[in-house]
């Protein structure tokens, strides 16, 4: 059976709602509601990076998500910068997985 991919705003709603507001005007704000979620990255077990391309898809950007002054969340983006192709967790408060 092959289903439809699950979106990160399904696994991670509030997390999602953040990266949003975080990027206020920013045009990559528009895709956050339709990044497909491929899974955590098993480089190790601690890991905090969110797949949203297929592993070794290039993210050589990245776009630094602040609150207060502080890093929270890193967005790995595409060399086009128009594609979120990974999201760094810094700060895990309030970002936890849905259900």
């Amino acid at each position: 059976m092959t289903g439809t991919p699950l979106r990160l705003a399904e696994v991670y709603p509030q997390l999602t709602a953040t990266i949003t507001a975080l990027l206020g005007a920013d045009p990559l704000a528009a895709t956050v509601g339709d990044l497909p979620y491929l899974g955590r990255c098993t480089c190790t077990p601690t890991c905090a990076h969110l797949l949203t391309a297929p592993p070794g898809t290039p993210g050589p950007r990245v776009v630094q998500l602040e609150r207060d002054g502080a890093d929270v969340i890193w967005l790995s983006v595409s060399p086009s910068g128009t594609e979120i192709v990974g999201v760094e967790v810094l700060d895990e408060i309030s970002h936890a997985p849905a259900g």
